[in-house]
């Protein structure tokens, strides 16, 4: 290796390790913070790595603020919303893959579009529609509004995978006696398998993770997803780190086991949805 190939390595490997250290250091501060006393958390100087490691936030937390039950209340949601939303996405990228049509190029645009409106536009109607319904505070209400959430970015992602497949594979299927829906059930969508799963990952993340809507539509503690009930951990006289800093920690246990798993099919997804027409 010449001394410009070894400057250049040695430069890219010291900003990957800098900024390695940049995105670990607050997920590593709030572990740290929620397994200090609460004596500790406000001590100075800093602790960097407490004397003393207790489990006594976790303990507060699910039994005292009942955390859990928000816990439940997220995972219900963001599985409910994220599987259909999945699924509809599913038929409309098929619909968009395979089909001529005259407003199939305007359609893919109003989907790319509205990835790009802020949620709090549309708020104002949605929360008035969502009263006429008498659809606020219900888990249920919320779960309409975030398959809506997920079905334009799904679709985007899902077509790409189905270009990826030719249609003679469709066409093959129908000859052999499958029907359109068939031979998609039969033959696509376990071609697709990898897209599918990373598709519903990213919208259960979504939903998971979402708070904006949440704290509009949701009003009763009992229906409060994990974001609300992190949330209000901060009021106008304090913040409850002790606390706040263990709700985190669980919460983002989920979103990181799952992008782990499957981090190669969202970047394949992603990949795919930005490159094929």
């Amino acid at each position: 290796m010449n001394k410009t190939n070894y400057w250049g390595v040695s430069s890219k490997v010291a900003f990957l390790g800098f900024w390695l250290l940049v995105t670990l250091f607050p997920l590593y501060w709030i572990l740290v913070t929620s397994l200090k006393p609460a004596k500790d958390i406000y001590s100075y100087p800093l602790q960097y790595w407490p004397e003393v490691f207790s489990l006594e936030n976790y303990k507060s937390l699910l039994v005292q603020a009942d955390f859990g039950k928000y816990i439940g209340n997220s995972l219900l949601v963001a599985l409910i919303a994220g599987g259909a939303g999945t699924a509809i996405a599913i038929l409309s990228a098929y619909v968009l893959s395979r089909f001529e049509f005259r407003s199939k190029g305007a359609v893919l645009i109003a989907f790319l579009i509205t990835q790009m409106i802020p949620t709090f536009i549309a708020l104002g109607p949605l929360y008035q529609m969502m009263v006429k319904l008498n659809l606020v505070d219900q888990k249920f209400g919320l779960m309409l509004v975030y398959v809506a959430m997920c079905i334009p970015f799904s679709t985007v992602m899902l077509r790409g995978f189905f270009s990826n497949i030719p249609a003679s594979l469709d066409e093959a299927a129908m000859i052999d006696g499958c029907s359109r829906l068939g031979s998609l059930w039969r033959i696509i969508l376990p071609v697709m398998k990898p897209g599918i799963i990373a598709a519903f990952i990213f919208n259960f993340v979504n939903c998971w993770n979402e708070l904006f809507l949440s704290v509009t539509l949701m009003n009763s503690d009992a229906n409060k997803t994990v974001p609300t009930a992190l949330n209000g951990f901060i009021t106008s006289y304090n913040i409850d780190w002790s606390s706040m800093s263990a709700a985190a920690v669980l919460t983002v246990i989920p979103s990181m086991i799952l992008f782990a798993f499957a981090s190669k099919h969202i970047v394949m997804g992603l990949t795919a949805g930005a490159v094929k027409e």
